[in-house]
């Protein structure tokens, strides 16, 4: 990738970040982002695994078919990644790249506990921050991110299910 192109995704991360901001976001809302997940990777016959935290707690997690264990650590890796700099995997990765280095030789963080690849993203609520993180691992990162990003999009955008009314009981 080109310094050019670099800034250009830089710029567009930064803007999906702010855009993608929910207005809450409860165990519920952290199932249903993950079945959007799995019914878009399945779509796609995605080979990945899916990872929904809210800080240390893990809401959601499925393994598509294909996956491995491999794509539970770099879950755990990219997600990492999120928890320390409050932005998505990908971006921290296009930072470091954007000063002429990497992640690895930069950060000083160990490399088998976190990773700026991208298919990370910070789960944003409006007036509150970062609570969590929302992962994606088994394509290649820019892939991993788009499936992400698709996927936040969509749980902002579609019409949330209603409850259905208690039918009533009789004597």
């Amino acid at each position: 990738m080109t310094p050019a192109e670099i800034a250009d995704r830089i710029l567009l991360i930064e803007e999906q970040e702010r855009r993608l901001v929910l207005p809450h976001f409860t165990n519920d809302d952290a199932w249903r982002l993950g079945g959007i997940l799995v019914r878009l990777a399945g779509e796609r016959a995605a080979p990945v695994a899916v990872d929904i935290r809210r800080g240390a707690q893990q809401l959601f997690h499925s393994a598509l078919p294909g996956s491995s264990a491999d794509n539970d650590t770099w879950l755990r890796r990219k997600t990492r990644t999120v928890e320390r700099y409050g932005h998505s995997s990908y971006l921290v990765g296009l930072r470091f790249a954007a000063q002429g280095s990497t992640f690895e030789a930069k950060s000083r963080l160990d490399p088998a506990r976190y990773a700026a690849h991208g298919g990370a993203f910070p789960i944003t609520v409006a007036g509150v921050g970062v609570v969590g993180a929302v992962a994606v691992s088994g394509l290649p990162q820019a892939d991993d991110h788009a499936l992400v990003v698709t996927a936040l999009t969509r749980y902002l955008t579609e019409p949330q299910p209603q409850p259905q009314p208690e039918p009533e009981m009789g004597p």
